[in-house]
């Protein structure tokens, strides 16, 4: 079991892991932080009893603040090509920005300001729940640079195509209920009421079936950018096995006999 450490810290409720970006004063990430973090989804994604993952930071002021810039300046990390030195086995950047394998759902718990990479993270998560004081932002541009670990490949089709620009060119900031007004996030909750909130998501995803759940998300990410029509092709036909393990599962026969039997079902993920 992954215990974590005083930059990644990883905590366990049940079935639910709760990783927690802890680097005062921004939660900033470098190189050896970001393979913590991927280091501990691989772990989230390839341990059974583990049905669903939060994500959040320390404090009450920054989520955040993405790349560690001081890294970067010091010739810590690279820029050209900074994927490279990435481990892409782990997920990319924060280790969740590019992992494509993980089929199990991630909740973003946004404890503070949320700016650069740390949004991408935020992006890259299912659902995503923030504190009242939350802001959004992308300082990018003004420091020779884009934010392309996931907001330039992901916003524009999460926002109006104009309001992302504004976010991506002109760097001003999104309240978290803006954010919400736009379903850019989910909800909006006192900051008193964050990881509550985000624990009560988190519990009610871990007592469905598992199988169904993963499916819903492989399904989800094969057809993205699909037409209808070719979004039916492709469920029908390509390589999900979650999909397809869960159409023959004990879990479907167990929900529909407990459905039938008025009684609750009890999940055993196969």
């Amino acid at each position: 079991m992954i215990t974590g450490d005083n930059e990644v810290k990883i905590s366990y409720q049940g079935p639910v892991m709760i990783i927690t970006i802890d680097r005062p004063k921004a939660n900033a990430i470098d190189l050896p932080t970001s393979k913590k973090l991927g280091e501990a989804f691989v772990h989230f994604r390839d341990t059974a009893s583990l049905k669903v993952a939060i994500i959040t930071g320390t404090g009450e002021k920054i989520f955040s603040a993405g790349w560690d810039l001081k890294a970067l300046e010091q010739g810590d990390m690279p820029l050209e090509n900074w994927w490279e030195a990435e481990d892409a086995s782990l997920g990319g950047f924060a280790g969740i920005t590019e992992m494509w394998s993980l089929k199990k759902p991630v909740i973003a718990a946004l404890n503070g300001l949320t700016i650069g990479g740390g949004f991408e993270i935020a992006l890259a998560c299912d659902l995503i729940i923030a504190a009242d004081h939350v802001e959004f932002s992308l300082p990018e541009l003004p420091l020779g640079i884009i934010p392309d670990a996931g907001a330039i490949q992901r916003l524009p089709r999460r926002l109006p195509y104009n309001i992302a620009l504004e976010m991506l060119y002109l760097g001003r900031r999104m309240p978290a209920a803006e954010a919400a007004h736009y379903g850019l996030i989910n909800k909006v909750v006192p900051a008193n009421q964050l990881m509550d909130s985000a624990m009560e998501w988190a519990d009610k995803l871990s007592q469905v079936a598992p199988l169904a759940l993963q499916a819903i998300k492989e399904v989800l990410k094969s057809i993205e950018g699909e037409t209808i029509e070719h979004a039916f092709h492709k469920m029908r036909n390509d390589d999900l096995p979650m999909y397809r393990a869960m159409l023959s599962s004990s879990d479907a026969e167990e929900g529909i006999n407990a459905f039938v039997e008025k009684r609750e079902a009890k999940f055993e993920g196969n």
